[in-house]
């Protein structure tokens, strides 16, 4: 059986890990960060979409630095997509969601997690044993 627990916290706890990677490390590429910080991909997307509802996060090229974000414009747009479906469809999982956007599964982890920082979700994840 799986474990539940709440996106926001999760998604809260990983983007600060990210945060701290980029202030002890400086600028990363997602290959960095998923190393230094010990996250999945899908983690550390959501975690990026948080880090740039807060502003905090940039990115140039494939390299992240903290800075004033310049990704306003892909996630937050991704971001109002996501938040549209979730009160039309009764469930729905990343990939559905990713397959009827025209998304990337990172732009749909990226908006989601702009949209718990938010707190305009309130969903559980499930995790396998």
């Amino acid at each position: 059986m799986g474990q539940q627990r709440r996106i926001i916290e999760e998604f809260g706890l990983h983007a600060g890990r990210v945060w701290q990677a980029l202030q002890e490390h400086g600028p990363l590429t997602e290959e960095e960060l998923v190393e230094v910080t010990c996250l999945r991909k899908q983690e550390l997307h959501a975690a990026v979409g948080w880090l740039a509802r807060e502003n905090k996060i940039f990115v140039d090229g494939c390299v992240y630095r903290l800075d004033s974000t310049n990704l306003t414009t892909p996630i937050g747009d991704h971001a109002g997509l996501v938040w549209k479906l979730l009160h039309t469809w009764d469930e729905v999982n990343v990939s559905h969601i990713s397959e009827y956007l025209d998304i990337d599964e990172s732009e749909t982890f990226s908006a989601l997690g702009w949209l718990a920082r938010e707190g305009k979700i309130n969903i559980s994840l499930k995790k396998r044993d």
